[in-house]
């Protein structure tokens, strides 16, 4: 059975929705997921799982979030080389260039995106659920 970390940090609670959401498809999968908080997480925690979701909405100017999330997803950039990752999260303006820019670093860092990250606009609707749910079913 697959252990995998769903990761992440919200302001307005739908990025934790998305958590949830990403969670439930690990389960429904075969897989054993635990959501964390960013402030709850440890680049010392990645090699406890087979792979990790990281979950951060857009701030500022298309940016992650700087005080929390920022700091730990960047102390766990070095352990990322072959690991098996997804990147989701939610945003209320922009086009996603805080996602693609972050992708680019994941794939620079060396991690293997298990599947295209998942973003939506403001709260998750049904499809961004759905989307959020095949995501964590790619990381099984």
């Amino acid at each position: 059975m697959s252990k995998i970390a769903v990761v992440y940090w919200s302001g307005t609670g739908n990025t934790e929705i998305m958590a949830n959401a990403v969670s439930e498809g690990i389960k429904e999968n075969g897989g054993e997921a635990e959501v964390i908080t960013a402030a709850k997480f440890s680049p010392s925690m990645i090699d406890s799982y087979d792979a990790v979701a990281f979950g951060c909405p857009s701030m500022g100017s298309e940016e992650l979030e700087e005080s929390e999330f920022l700091p730990m997803f960047s102390s766990c950039e070095p352990k990322l080389k072959n690991k098996k990752i997804a990147l989701f999260g939610s945003y209320g303006w922009g086009d996603g260039e805080w996602m693609r820019n972050w992708e680019e670093n994941c794939i620079s860092d060396g991690a293997v995106m298990a599947c295209d990250f998942v973003i939506c606009n403001e709260t998750p609707d049904n499809d961004a659920i759905e989307a959020c749910k095949s995501l964590g079913a790619a990381l099984v």
